[in-house]
């Protein structure tokens, strides 16, 4: 019998990325309730790591008011290829990076690495589109939000 989804031939493996690839490692310990039914952390919990380790890097750097700033970033677009798996109690840490800076938006690129280990259990990426909190307009990165991306640029 044949399964219902096949790997196609056409489509390109990820080779997981070390530890060194990226300038910025935010400490995620998982919880209880990141495990699915099936004993590791359940696919979209990386989602959240992903946006978490983001968000912390540039609150932190001042670079962006979560509460009352002018200008948010919304994810317009995401992926993420799997590993190994993760599962409670695991101690990760998520690697951040920044691909692509544009007059809106970043590419941020990210990959989860599992207590000492060198090479990703996951990895991925997000586009950010900055638009304005009232509008919701797209807007010009402010100076200090692209201080902070440009820190973290390839």
């Amino acid at each position: 019998m044949a399964l219902p989804y096949r790997y196609s031939a056409c489509m390109t493996r990820p080779t997981p990325h070390v530890r060194a690839d990226y300038p910025y490692h935010h400490p995620t310990p998982t919880r209880w309730a990141d495990n699915d039914v099936y004993g590791h952390v359940n696919n979209v919990t990386y989602y959240a790591y992903f946006d978490t380790a983001v968000n912390a890097y540039l609150a932190a750097r001042g670079a962006l008011d979560l509460h009352a700033g002018s200008v948010i970033g919304l994810v317009v677009e995401t992926g993420c290829a799997y590993f190994a798996p993760a599962a409670f109690p695991d101690a990760l840490s998520v690697g951040v990076r920044v691909a692509r800076v544009g007059t809106s938006s970043v590419r941020y690129e990210l990959a989860v690495f599992r207590g000492a280990d060198e090479a990703a259990c996951a990895q991925g990426y997000f586009v950010h589109v900055y638009v304005d909190r009232a509008t919701r307009r797209p807007t010009a990165l402010p100076d200090a939000l692209r201080a902070a991306l440009e820190a973290l640029r390839l």
